[in-house]
This record gives structure tokens, C-alpha cells and sequence, in this order.
């Protein structure tokens, strides 16, 4: 289990909990101080003993440098040259090896002590004095606290308005130093990863550097140890042959002496001062309380942050009533009585301000009225909601495409940002149907960066992700899983638990991203360098914490499985996803039309393809402008039915949604070989009735013939010729002649 994430929310709260976590984090800060100062001794002493090697083995290559061999008689053969010469060979390689290991030595100080001083230094030695600054402020800002809590009620009014003012600004600088030293805190933690890590690695790329030296060394004395070999395997049997005539030699020697001679959640939380009376004397004591209004059950934890966070034992009670305690009545100020139904008495609290006491009082639905803030805040967010519930598909009847043939090898393409104001001229003209028409991609106008960038500001801007908020933490999950396979298939099930809209937009993402990536040796774009783009865009949290922030990582991983997977995530549907796939998907849709044509919502959903220059051509020759069929396309604006329509149960919620406006967008940047139809023109017979919804559909009855009918680019949809005008065609209301 790692370390949890430190919200900045909390810094403003102060709670136990908080404070055990930021207590977790400062262990493991000197946990690994204590790690680097002892690897750092470790380094030290490695550094020291491999100086001592090298000066041991120096010290052996000289001596055998400075050795002679001498050979018997008056001339050598070339094997007892070859041997002789051998101790000075390897004592060259010898000498050749420490000149590395010494370069190595030397940088080492440089690669690996300092680094790792310096990050001890520089961030755990910051965060330690941020603990000391924080610690510091705690107590202040707690002393004061109580000193001012402790002013009399009587007090003149400009008194305790200058109070007021000046526990206000003690306040607000702890909260300013507590937000700087989780931030520091955190940024350590993180930074460890890199930059403790980092050294380690240059130090062993050096040692693998030193290996590798010694590797190639081997490689060129190769041919010297394979002659030398040979010259040991001569010479040892030249040897053994001459050993027996050495003995015979012996031998006479014994015989004849005279003739030879030998030689490694709360509805509420936050402090509250409790009075308890004792002998005679009240007083206050901090507690840290929270309250759930739902079994109105009130928890106290005596808590003091300036004792070094000690915690004592929990009280709890049932809250019976909850009273405002009158100024004239007591002496502190921020007081409030409350009544428990399993304990006696009337129990005294005082709030850190008069703020605080009104919240505490409207969440514990104390006696006297106090205007509700919260009521209005959720009325308002209400209002958002249904919003954010809908998914606008947005598209251009215009294929988006390279402004060249060699637009996709273009560096850096996606993560190269365009002119913002550029940008946003596109974008308002490809989304005005007035003037989309007359938005020409192919002009130079346009760069690629431009057109790149205005596709991520459009998926940015969604009221929510593609990939739903819905369904965004089970993708993070899915990207978290230990087995590789295991993360593909459940992001393969989540994919087609997705809405139909949201799906088929993705996968044309996907596929489209893919052929961005197997481009990637002359755009530089790799899967994971459009995993670094897309994620947060794709799979952006509802809410930005710490904690979703540090989340960034798996939402790359999940878009690098799309692309990598995205023939089998959008080609196959997964047999366990069956029941949260969309029922409309296995839903026949040819039902008879005779009394009325299909509307917008029985029909498939429309991805437009926009003909080709010379298509446009062939159509503006064969049919007249009208108004109700311009010559050149436009952005269809589709109003919701009159009555609404419950979404598939893959939908982000459940209750019925109706999409104020559809536009459809088409995403591909294609080569030469794009755009290729396989499927042969045939006619085809209208099975049914159908209305055309759109100037770029047809409208016919049942039984009418079609010419030139192939495949379109949009799934579901056909492309025919019927009396000189051609359009789109439900696939499934036709059948092929």
C-alpha cells in the first residue's frame, strides 16, 4: 500500500486523520534520509575499496611488467618469444582496465556521492526545515487561537474587532506554511523518484561502461591469447616429447656422477473546545468532533497538535437538541449547548469563530434560524447536472484531413501546439453551420498543428470525457492490474460498456491515433507519446485532486492499450460484456414503416462522410441548389424528439436523456491507400419506408430501387443513387439485388 495523498483541503481542516497522514510522510522522509546518508557511507567506503583494487592490481601489472623470462640456450623458437612476451601483454591489458576503472572512480564522486548529497541537502534537509516552520506556526497559531477565544464577551467592540483581525492574519499564515509544506513534502516524495534513483543508474552505467571496456579489451586480445595458446600447447609438447631422453639423461647422470651433472464523510468536522467543569473550576479542552447528521451521532477525539499529535481515547453521543448559547449568558464567545440522549446534562461547546458556530448549528439543525448557504449551492450545482449527464458527439461533416500527402510524418505531430488564436478561429468556423462550408483544411491558411489542436480543445471541452466520468476510475483500475493481459481485457469489457455514441466516436480515435503511431520514425509520435496527450484528455476526473493528479500516469496506459489493442477492443465484442452492451445494437431494426417513417431515434447513429472533391462535383452537376439542399455541406443541427428517450442501460446514468443538439464529427488523417472502397457499386431494393432527417440523406418508400449503392464510411450506413441524387441510406432497410 503506498503513501496516501496529501489534499490541500485538509491543510484547512487540521484533522487527526490529516495529520496522521502527513505524520506517514515525514516517517517516510526519514526513512529515506537515513537510507541515502548510509548509502552514501556505503558509496564512500565502495569508491575507497575500489581504489585500493585498483591500486592492488596496478601494483601486480607492474610486477609483472618488470619480469624477464629467460630461456634456455643461446636463441629462442617463436613459442618461447610468443611466452615470454606474454607477462608484458597482460600486464598492458592490466594497466589498460584500471585507466577505466579509474575514470570511473573519478566520476563516481560526481555521478553518485554528490548527487545524492546534494538531494538530501537541498530537498529532505527543505523539508525538514518546512516541518520546523510548520511546527512552529502550529503552536503559534494555536496559542493564539486560545488567548483569543478566551477575551471576553465584554470587551469594548473595536477590541475585539482588533482581535478578530489579528487571530484572522495568524490564521491565514498557517494555512499559507501548512499548504507550502505538504506541497514540499509531496514534491520530495516524488522527486525521490527521479532524482535518487538517477545517480544510482549513472553509477552503474559507468561500472556497466567499465565492464564493457573490459569487454572490448577481451575482444582485441583475442588473437594474442589464441597464438599464445598455442605456443603453451607447442611448448608443453615439445616437452613431454624431450622428457624421456631428460630422465635417460638422468638416469647416466646417477649412474655415471663423475661423467654428468643435474640442475544489495462527515456531515461536519473540525475542532471545538468542550467545557468540563471539575472541582469547581471549567475548563476547556480542544477536541477534534465530527458529526453524522444521518444517525445524529456526534464523535469526539481529544486531540492537540501542539503535544506532537497525541491522540486520546474517542467519546461519542447521540445529538438530542442544539442550542446558540447567548453572549450575555457566558463569557466565551462562539458558544453553543448540546443535549445527548445517552448522556446527562447540557454539554458546552465553543467554535473557532462565529462562522464555524453557525455551520456546526445548521448541520447539528440547531434552534435558531441561520440562512443556509449550502441549500443554494446545491440548487445551483442541480442545475449543472443534467448537463453534464449528456454526451454531445461533435464532428465536422468535413473530413479533417492533411493539408499534404506527408501531413501524418509531420514531427511532433498532436503534441506541437497551434496558435491559440488560430485555434479558436477554426474552431468557430467549423462549428457554425454558416460558415463551415467554406472551411477548406487543404489550405495552407490551416497549418497541422492548427487543426491538431483544435481536435484536442474540442475533446477537452465536452461537458464530460469521451470515455465518461462514469467509467473513469474502472479505467484506472483496469491500468493498474499486474498482469499485462489482464489490463487489456478489462479495458476491452469497459470499452463496450461505454455509450454507442461515445464508443463508436473513440474508436475512430483510436484507429486514427494507431495510424499516427506506425508513423512514428518520421513524426516522432510514439504510442506513448500520444498516450502522454490524449490521457488527460480522454480521462479527465471529475474532480482535480492531489490524488487524481498523481492518476495522470494510468490514464496515459489506458490510451496506449487503445491504440496498441484497437482492432481487438472495437472488432470483437467480449462475451462477458454482453449484458451491458447497448440491447439497441442486437436489435433488429427493420420493423414495417408503413404508417409512419422512423425517427431520428429508432435510427442508426450518423457519422457523415463528406464526398470527395470530384464527388461534389458529380453532385453539384446533377442536382439544382434549393433550399432545403444546399449545394455544399453543412453541420447538421438535430433538435431531440418531442418526447424523451431512454439511453441504454451503457449510458452514464439511467434516467432518460435528450441531446439538445448531435453533431457529428469524423476524425481521420489518411494516406494515399485511405478512403479506398472495397465493396463494388450494385443496386439495391428499399425493404422500407424512411424520411431523410438530412440533407445528406435520401428519403424513400418501400420497394424503391437504388443505383450505384456502396459502402459509406460511416458505420451503418450505405451510399446510393436515386433519380440523379446521391445520399445516404440506412444499410439495414435495403437489400442488394
Amino acid at each position: 500500500m503506498g503513501l496516501p495523498a496529501l489534499e490541500f483541503s485538509d491543510c484547512y481542516l487540521d484533522s487527526p486523520q490529516f495529520r496522521e497522514r502527513l505524520k506517514s510522510h515525514e516517517l517516510e522522509l526519514d526513512k529515506t534520509n537515513k537510507f541515502i546518508k548510509e548509502l552514501i557511507k556505503d558509496g564512500k567506503a565502495l569508491i575507497q575499496a575500489l581504489k585500493s583494487l585498483s591500486t592492488a592490481k596496478r601494483k601486480f601489472a607492474d610486477s609483472l611488467n618488470e619480469f624477464k623470462f629467460q630461456c634456455i640456450g643461446d636463441a629462442e623458437t617463436d613459442d618461447e618469444i610468443c611466452i615470454a612476451k606474454s607477462l608484458q601483454e597482460f600486464a598492458a591489458v592490466l594497466q589498460n582496465l584500471e585507466d577505466e576503472r579509474t575514470r570511473m572512480i573519478e566520476n563516481a564522486n560526481d555521478v553518485l556521492i554528490m548527487p545524492l548529497e546534494r538531494f538530501r541537502k537541498e530537498q529532505i534537509s527543505a523539508a525538514k526545515e518546512a516541518k520546523k516552520k510548520y511546527d512552529k506556526e502550529t503552536e503559534k497559531y494555536c496559542a493564539v487561537l486560545e488567548k483569543h477565544l478566551s477575551l471576553s464577551a465584554r470587551k469594548k467592540e473595536s477590541h475585539l474587532h482588533e482581535a478578530d483581525n489579528q487571530v484572522d492574519n495568524v490564521r491565514q499564515h498557517f494555512y499559507e506554511v501548512s499548504l507550502e509544506y505538504v506541497f514540499k513534502v509531496q514534491e520530495v516524495q516524488e522527486r525521490k523518484m527521479f532524482d535518487f534513483v538517477e545517480p544510482l543508474l549513472a553509477f552503474l552505467q559507468g561500472l556497466f561502461t567499465y565492464y564493457h571496456h573490459g569487454y572490448e579489451l577481451a575482444k582485441d586480445f583475442n588473437h594474442f591469447k589464441t597464438d599464445l595458446t598455442i605456443s603453451i600447447q607447442n611448448t608443453r609438447n615439445r616437452f613431454e616429447s624431450t622428457r624421456s631422453e631428460v630422465e635417460s639423461l638422468m638416469r647416466k647422470m646417477k649412474e655415471n656422477p663423475h661423467d654428468h651433472k643435474s640442475v544489495s464523510q462527515h456531515t461536519m468536522e473540525g475542532y471545538l473546545f468542550v467545557q468540563e467543569k471539575r472541582s469547581f473550576v471549567s475548563t476547556w479542552v480542544k477536541y477534534y468532533c465530527t458529526y453524522h447528521r444521518e444517525p445524529k451521532r456526534v464523535t469526539m477525539v481529544l486531540f492537540d497538535p501542539k503535544s506532537g499529535g497525541k491522540m486520546g481515547e474517542e467519546e461519542s453521543f447521540t445529538l438530542k437538541s442544539c442550542t446558540r448559547r447567548k453572549t450575555d449568558s457566558i463569557e466565551k464567545r462562539f458558544c453553543f449547548d448540546v443535549e445527548a440522549v445517552d448522556r446527562s446534562g447540557v454539554i458546552t461547546m465553543q467554535a473557532l469563530s462565529e462562522e464555524d458556530r453557525r455551520l456546526w448549528m445548521e448541520a447539528m439543525d440547531g434552534r435558531e434560524p441561520v440562512y443556509n448557504l449550502n441549500k443554494d449551492n446545491q440548487t445551483e450545482g442541480s442545475k449543472l447536472e443534467p448537463r453534464e449527464k449528456w454526451f454531445i458527439l461533435v464532428a465536422s461533416r468535413k473530413k479533417i484531413t492533411l493539408s499534404s500527402p506527408s501531413g501524418i510524418d509531420e514531427q511532433g505531430l498532436y503534441r506541437i501546439v497551434g496558435v491559440n488564436s488560430r485555434v479558436q478561429k477554426l474552431l468557430s468556423l467549423a462549428m457554425d453551420p454558416k460558415t463551415c462550408a467554406d472551411v477548406e483544411l487543404e489550405n495552407p491558411e490551416w497549418e497541422i498543428k492548427t487543426i491538431t489542436s483544435a481536435i484536442k480543445h474540442y475533446l477537452r471541452m465536452l461537458p464530460a470525457p469521451l470515455m465518461t466520468y462514469q467509467y473513469q476510475r474502472s479505467f484506472i483500475k483496469a491500468a493498474k492490474l499486474d498482469n499485462p493481459e489482464a489490463r487489456v481485457t478489462e479495458i476491452h469489457l469497459l470499452v463496450h460498456r461505454l455509450p454507442e455514441k461515445n464508443r463508436q466516436m473513440l474508436e475512430l480515435m483510436m484507429k486514427h491515433l494507431a495510424n499516427v503511431a506506425s508513423h512514428h520514425q518520421q513524426n516522432l509520435m510514439t504510442v506513448a507519446n500520444l498516450g502522454v496527450v490524449f490521457g488527460p484528455t480522454l480521462l479527465r476526473p471529475q474532480e482535480e485532486t492531489v490524488a487524481a493528479i498523481m492518476d495522470i500516469k494510468f490514464q496515459n496506459i489506458v490510451v496506449e492499450i487503445l491504440i496498441e489493442h484497437n482492432e481487438r477492443i472495437f472488432r470483437d465484442v467480449p462475451s462477458s460484456a454482453g449484458g451491458s452492451t447497448n440491447p439497441q445494437l442486437n436489435l433488429s431494426r427493420r420493423k414495417s414503416t408503413e404508417s409512419k417513417a422512423p425517427s431520428c431515434s429508432e435510427r442508426p447513429l450518423t457519422l457523415f462522410h463528406t464526398p470527395t472533391h470530384s464527388q461534389k462535383g458529380q453532385l453539384n452537376h446533377a442536382t439544382s441548389p434549393s433550399p432545403t439542399s444546399p449545394r455544399s455541406p453543412s453541420w447538421p443541427m438535430f433538435s431531440a424528439p418531442s418526447s424523451p428517450q431512454p439511453m441504454s442501460s451503457a449510458s452514464s446514468d439511467s434516467s432518460p436523456i435528450r441531446l439538445a443538439n448531435i453533431i457529428c464529427l469524423n476524425i481521420y488523417f489518411y494516406n494515399d491507400n485511405d478512403g479506398k472502397n472495397s465493396t463494388d457499386a450494385r443496386k439495391a431494393r428499399a425493404l422500407y419506408a424512411c424520411k431523410a432527417e438530412h440533407d445528406s440523406e435520401l428519403s424513400f418508400i418501400a420497394g424503391t430501387v437504388f443505383e450505384n449503392v456502396h459502402a459509406s464510411r460511416e458505420p451503418g450506413w450505405l451510399e446510393g443513387t436515386l433519380d440523379g441524387r446521391t445520399g445516404l441510406i440506412p444499410e439495414n432497410y435495403v437489400e442488394f439485388l
